[in-house]
């Protein structure tokens, strides 16, 4: 038995390209795009009332993450139970698990690492490493952070290829 949930609200349906996957029990609300190649993992909510939720293509949702009103752009990975409100996340960009971001920017090709949370108003240049609570920003240049190991490591065709692998999960 599939689990749908998708919701119509105030005239706007969810729509999904037919290359993503979306996990049965995720939840769509309302104007929520998802493009292709991009996956939406098991209990993620993605909450299109207020404002839409874009998801680009190549881009990853990882389980129980909350998107009210966010826009991510193309190959984007946003870890596990990460909550992101009315902010957009440029091309590139990873999100780490359980991090909060409010009302704000996140530019592209920048890294927030796990547990960070980024207060309303706090805009993060392209290229950046936000960490802590509340964060600090520093450019990428001036860390010793391996960004291309990173990205390797989390690829999004590597995330592109494991969902689809998941035959019974994903409608």
């Amino acid at each position: 038995m599939t689990d749908s949930r998708r919701y119509e609200f105030e005239g706007k349906t969810p729509t999904i390209a037919d290359s993503a996957n979306v996990a049965q029990d995720a939840t769509l609300v309302g104007d929520v795009r998802i493009g292709p190649d991009s996956s939406i993992w098991p209990g993620v909510v993605l909450r299109g009332d207020i404002g839409p939720v874009i998801v680009g293509g190549q881009s990853h949702v990882g389980d129980n993450a909350v998107l009210h009103a966010a826009r991510l752009g193309d190959r984007v990975m946003v870890g596990h139970g990460a909550v992101l409100n009315e902010t957009t996340v440029g091309d590139g960009s990873m999100v780490g698990f359980n991090s909060t971001v409010s009302d704000t920017r996140i530019g592209e090709g920048s890294i927030v690492a796990v547990g960070t949370v980024i207060p309303e108003g706090l805009d993060v240049p392209a290229e950046s490493f936000a960490r802590g609570a509340p964060a600090t920003v520093t450019p990428l240049s001036e860390t010793t952070f391996d960004v291309e190991e990173a990205f390797e490591a989390y690829s999004s065709g590597d995330y592109s290829d494991l969902a689809n692998r998941h035959t019974d999960l994903f409608e």
